[in-house]
């Protein structure tokens, strides 16, 4: 198994922790504040993680164009969590999750678009799948509704 693939897997494990804490952790708190405060303590930790790594001497090589992608990165990643942690909030953390697992098929369309990645009938068919895995799990739509849908054709 590659490295990436074990990274990736441990991110997944950590992105449903913040799920089950963040859910536990919003019960009397605004999700805007508990935001922010999360955000807070990661900026602090990754100062601390990159100090420890000595990466911080890499500053100076981030270039113009880069940084700029960097920072929008960085913006789009608090309005998602804004938004997220608001869906947990009022909703269950599965089924925000669910939905917010969406981004999986989002990204997928715009690296073909942006990125010039390139599109397989596989990977379409994998978003497929993640679109109804998200729709179900979020109770959208019953095994039995789908059922109903195709027999009624």
């Amino acid at each position: 198994m590659q490295v990436w693939v074990i990274y990736a897997l441990l991110s997944a494990v950590f992105a449903a922790l913040v799920a089950i804490f963040g859910k536990m952790g919003l019960k009397n708190i605004d999700s805007t504040l508990a935001t922010t405060v999360r955000s807070v303590i990661m900026a602090a930790f990754l100062v601390l993680v990159s100090l420890s790594l000595k990466k911080t001497a890499l500053l100076n090589t981030i270039e113009g164009k880069a940084l700029l992608f960097i920072v929008l990165s960085g913006i789009a990643g608090a309005i998602s969590w804004l938004f997220y942690f608001y869906a947990i909030k009022e909703g269950s953390a599965s089924t925000a999750s669910a939905i917010d697992r969406l981004s999986i098929v989002f990204v997928f369309i715009l690296a073909v678009i942006f990125l010039g990645e390139k599109f397989t009938w596989g990977a379409a068919l994998g978003a497929v799948l993640i679109v109804l895995g998200a729709l179900f799990m979020s109770k959208i739509i019953t095994f039995q509704s789908l059922i109903s849908f195709f027999i009624n054709k």
